[in-house]
């Protein structure tokens, strides 16, 4: 069976961060400890300054990084939707050919220009190539829909939304307001 894993490709991940990339280094971490048939391909943040960028980096080997801001993004291209910066995050992402994608931290709620790109083959490599320069195929035929997206999140449903959520669990527990806590990994 070890065998039948090994001759696989490996499983391509794309994970996306919005801050100091913690949860990314455990997957980082995971993928050159374990004996994982997986391989994180692309690190894309929201937030030019995110440290998980510099973690990607450094890692060993290195992971490409991209950064795609929503504002900088609606300033550059004027009369654009959030929808549309969704959909732009889309195609960064599919144009690195994943089999799963992580939110791993990421402080954006994706909207349908996001998920509809997930969740079907774009019916022309153009609508994933779109303002690349790149004239090639993206060898979508390679790609298999719906891609799974999933959702890290360090807490219980309902509980300590947002960043820093162990540390502020950490602190209600400490204080006595909470008797424990948890984590949540949903399909988006």
């Amino acid at each position: 069976m070890a065998e039948a894993i090994e001759s696989r490709p490996p499983l391509r991940i794309v994970v996306l961060i919005s801050g100091s990339g913690t949860n990314l280094q455990a997957l980082i971490d995971a993928q050159n400890s374990f004996d994982v048939n997986a391989k994180i391909v692309l690190v894309l943040s929201n937030r030019k300054a995110a440290y998980g960028l510099i973690r990607a980096a450094d890692a060993s080997p290195p992971i490409r990084t991209a950064y795609l801001a929503l504002q900088p993004y609606l300033k550059a291209n004027p009369g654009s939707t959030r929808d549309e910066y969704d959909a732009e995050v889309a195609r960064i992402v599919l144009r690195a050919q994943p089999d799963l994608v992580v939110l791993a931290g990421w402080m954006h709620v994706f909207g349908d220009g996001f998920l509809n790109l997930m969740n079907k083959a774009p019916l022309r490599a153009e609508e994933v190539l779109a303002g690349t320069g790149d004239h090639h195929e993206a060898h979508l035929t390679d790609l298999s829909f719906p891609i799974p997206v999933i959702n890290l999140h360090p807490a219980l449903p309902g509980a300590f939304d947002g960043a820093q959520a162990i540390e502020r669990a950490w602190n209600a527990y400490k204080k006595g307001e909470i008797q424990h806590t948890g984590v949540m990994v949903h399909r988006v």
